[in-house]
């Protein structure tokens, strides 16, 4: 049988609401959390956030109607003490774009261990306040716009601040030094604000016993380095550059026992260096280059054990370099171009260090290239040019495969080049001009795929360019001048379709010219002039859009002048000393192509009458002599009527002066593109056009019929005959410095010149067009929250890449001279490029004359390093 229990009404409804009891009380639970009020931190954290700009909305989650079930403390950017204690104990907020003055209300975060507010745009005066947090341990407030002096309340708080980091501000005022009364820093980074003039506090050692870090370059420092400074027992890295300092390196640097880095570069810092530094068995890094630094390199620099970088370049040492040199375990980098040292290298150097970099160009240093250079094999970058280096180039480094630029120009090496050496796979420069090698370019050039530029000038090398030199798919410029190469141009040499810069002048080349040149679509410069060429001037060379210089003088070409080399837009052009006949086309009979066709007796301006003669002279030699005077009367009458226009013409544009309408403009070209003139000028009618405004003239915006947007650079005109004159002069200078260097360089980072137009005492740049302005404009101009860190990173690097290549891969170099952030130009994905070369100059020591800059150039504030050193020294923002 089976029993039952009856069941009441009441435990039935018991037993169904029990599932639903846990979710009541969790909802219970859920609205008493959002009833509860914020921390007080959080409170004071949302009223700060409230002062704050915020484009980026990098601070949106700070808002506890989001998420009320959230702890605030798991809000970015915010780290509390601990899960069961809401006080904020460390805020994050680095490179979030934040702007406005600094929040009062986190001056009240009394148990904050550390504050991070760097690399935002944050304005107005440093927080006095800031001073009488007791637990802030780390405080960076870098990189933002902070101005006004450091406020002496810092001298006399921070109870427990190891780290205090205000670079890149626009701090000014005398040097803090009552800083050395807060003992427990350990770092001190006050880099890069223009402080007033003042020396290095001799009260850091005893005040700061602590310190490991001290950054102050670019303070406005001045006098000498005090040698109390050795007593910062505890001190890794010491940087003092970019300043004014003067007088000896204390050698109680050398007591330094843990530094690890010291930056003394680009001061005024004079004598020896001190001795005892290769004692520092931790310093792995030492630059001291662009000072006044004398006499030689103390022999024990080099058995510092950890040392991987010296610069010591752009000073006045000499004598040799030491024999120590080779004993060097770990250095990687060694920099020590233009100064004077002399002798030979160590014959073992590289041996025994990891050696990636070696610059030692701008010396008197003679002998042999090192064999073991290479040993460790990662050489990536060697150069020694304008010394006096002798004997063969070292079969080893053609077997260094990690080699990217070699440059050994301007030396007196001989001998063939190592085979292997014309394949190396990543080498990208290779510059062996000015030298005595001989030999031929072997066909393992096949295997260079990397190669950018070769460039193998005024050398003794022979025989006939390989045709391999046809699979180099990246080579921009190929120069081997003045050597002594025979035969014919490699037919592949067509084929190579990156060539800007193709110059074979003074060899004793043969045959025709390779078939299919119109491929060359990037060639600006083809120099052919002093060989012995034949066959005809192919008509496909007028189909190259920006070729601007070409010279196939002294050779043995033949025929007619082709008439589609009209289509050109040449600065440079002569075809003079070849066998050339025929009419000229129209557009080269002016006088400005006199000199472009001297030495071809052949060739005829207008109508060639030579078989007109001949035939008269062949009926009587009377008719002969009537139909030559008959033509000199005919020349003579057009020649006064011809004068007499000019001379009419040329009054009446004096009377009534140039004017816009005016369409005599020579066209320059450098890039491929095609407009109106009537486009470009017509823009200059309207100011509302106008994008910027420089020393030399405005810059306008023009939009071409194709619907393609240029920047046009008007140089400025002036009134009165002097001042015209002077202008006239300025001008020329500014326009000849742009075309001499945007006209014949190629970088994505420099800005590109597409052509130049001239007409009397005017001149017009034609530029591409850089939506985004210039840098200085976007930094300055309010629109500074437009770009984060990263974004700020890419431009500097952009820039300086640009930079890079204007200084060491264009040959010969060139130097700005007026770097500044005007001149930093955006293109709409915020790219940089380099602009503004009116002031620029070429450094060609080929050129004799002293290479020196002799006078000031550029904007105040912005004066070139290379300037004299009695100069002030720039201020960079």
């Amino acid at each position: 049988t089976t029993s039952s229990t009856p069941t009441s009404p009441l435990s039935r409804h018991t037993n169904a609401m029990s599932p639903l009891l846990p979710l009541l009380l969790l909802g219970l639970l859920l609205a008493a959390a959002s009833a509860a009020p914020l921390p007080a931190d959080f409170t004071r954290l949302l009223a700060a956030k409230a002062t704050l700009s915020d484009p980026s909305s990098a601070l949106a989650a700070w808002d506890p109607s989001l998420s009320p079930s959230l702890s605030p403390c798991r809000w970015p950017h915010v780290l509390c003490r601990s899960s069961a204690d809401p006080a904020i104990a460390s805020l994050l907020l680095s490179n979030l774009s934040l702007a406005g003055e600094f929040p009062a209300q986190l001056c009240s975060l009394a148990f904050l261990l550390r504050l991070d507010l760097s690399y935002n745009s944050l304005a107005g005066p440093l927080p006095p306040c800031l001073a009488a947090l007791p637990n802030l341990r780390h405080l960076d407030l870098a990189g933002n716009a902070f101005s006004g002096e450091v406020p002496s309340s810092y001298g006399a708080g921070f109870a427990s601040l190891a780290t205090l980091s205000l670079a890149g501000n626009d701090l000014s005022g005398g040097f803090p030094a009552f800083l050395a009364n807060v003992s427990s820093l350990q770092e001190l980074l006050l880099a890069y604000n223009p402080f007033a003039p003042s020396p290095v506090p001799d009260v850091f050692p005893s005040g700061l016993p602590r310190l490991r870090v001290l950054w102050l370059a670019g303070c406005c420092l001045v006098g000498r380095i005090p040698s109390s400074i050795g007593g910062l027992r505890s001190l890794v890295n010491l940087d003092l550059s970019t300043n004014n300092l003067t007088g000896e390196i204390p050698e109680s640097i050398g007591r330094l026992e843990n530094l690890v880095q010291i930056e003394l570069y680009k001061n005024n810092l004079s004598g020896r260096l001190p001795g005892g530094l290769g004692g520092l068995k931790k310093l792995r890094f030492l630059d001291a280059a662009m000072n006044r630094l004398s006499g030689e390199i103390p022999a024990d620099l080099f058995l510092a054990p950890r040392l991987e970088s010296l610069h010591l370049y752009e000073n006045e040492l000499s004598g040799p370099v030491p024999s120590t040199l080779d004993k060097a375990p770990a250095l990687n980098d060694l920099r020590l171009f233009s100064n004077r040292l002399v002798g030979e290298l160590p014959p073992e150097f590289g041996k025994n260090c990891p050696l990636k970099f070696l610059d030692l160009s701008d010396n008197r240093i003679s002998g042999c290239i090192p064999a073991t250079l290479c040993s460790a094999g990662k050489l990536e970058q060697l150069l020694i040019l304008n010394n006096e280096l002798a004997g063969s180039i070292p079969t080893e480094l053609g077997k260094c495969r990690t080699l990217t630029r070699v440059r050994l120009p301007n030396n007196r090496l001989s001998g063939a080049v190592p085979p292997d050496m014309w394949g190396l796979p990543r080498l990208y420069l290779l510059e062996l001009a000015g030298n005595a090698l001989s030999g031929t370019v072997g066909p393992t050039i096949a295997l260079a795929k990397n190669l950018s530029q070769l460039l193998i000038l005024d050398n003794h090398f022979a025989g006939v360019l390989p045709a391999h030199i046809g699979s180099l798919t990246r080579l921009v410029e190929l120069s081997a001048a003045n050597n002594g190469f025979s035969g014919p141009l490699p037919a592949t040499l067509a084929d190579v379709s990156t060539l800007a810069r193709l110059d074979l002048r003074n060899n004793s080349f043969s045959g025709e010219l390779p078939h299919g040149v119109r491929r060359w679509q990037k060639l600006t410069q083809l120099d052919l002039a002093h060989n012995r060429l034949t066959g005809t001037i192919p008509p496909e060379l007028g189909e190259l859009p920006v070729l601007n210089s070409l010279d196939l003088s002294n050779n043995e070409f033949t025929g007619g002048v082709p008439l589609q080399l009209e289509s050109l837009k040449l600065s440079m052009f002569n075809l003079s000393n070849n066998r050339l006949a025929g009419n000229l086309p129209p557009l080269f009979s002016g006088d400005i192509y006199n000199d472009s066709f001297l030495g071809n007796p052949a060739l005829c301006r207008g109508a060639c009458f030579g078989a007109r003669r001949a035939a008269a002279r062949r009926h009587s030699l009377v008719g002969s002599v009537e139909s030559v005077l008959t033509i000199a009367v005919a020349i003579l009458i057009l020649g006064v009527a011809w004068f007499w226009h000019k001379y009419r013409s040329q009054s009446q544009h004096r009377k009534r002066g140039p004017q816009p309408g005016d369409n005599k403009w020579v066209v320059t070209s450098f890039h491929n593109v095609e407009f109106e003139e009537e486009d470009l000028l017509s823009c200059l009618d309207d100011e509302d056009n106008v994008v910027g405004t420089g020393a030399s003239g405005k810059v306008y915006r023009a939009v071409l019929g194709n619907e393609d947007v240029v920047a046009v650079k008007k140089l400025r005109a002036v009134g009165g005959a002097a001042a015209a004159r002077k202008h006239k002069d300025g001008m020329k200078d500014s326009l000849e410095a742009e075309v001499a260097t945007l006209g014949r360089i190629r970088h994505k980072n420099i800005v590109k010149l597409w052509c130049c137009l001239r007409s009397g005492d005017r001149g017009l740049l034609v530029y591409e067009y850089m939506p985004n302005g210039s840098l200085g404009d976007l930094l300055h101009g309010g629109k500074g929250g437009l770009l984060d860190w990263p974004m700020r990173r890419r431009i500097m690097v952009d820039a300086a890449e640009g930079l890079s290549y204007l200084h060491h891969d264009c040959a010969p170099p060139i130097v700005h001279r007026d770097v500044k952030s005007n001149n930093i130009l955006l293109d709409a994905e915020f790219g940089a490029k380099v602009a503004d070369f009116g002031v620029a100059r070429v450094i060609d020591d080929n050129r004799g004359g002293p290479n020196a800059v002799s006078a000031i150039a550029g904007s105040c504030g912005y004066i070139a390093p290379g300037e004299p050193p009695t100069l002030v020294y720039p201020v960079l923002h």
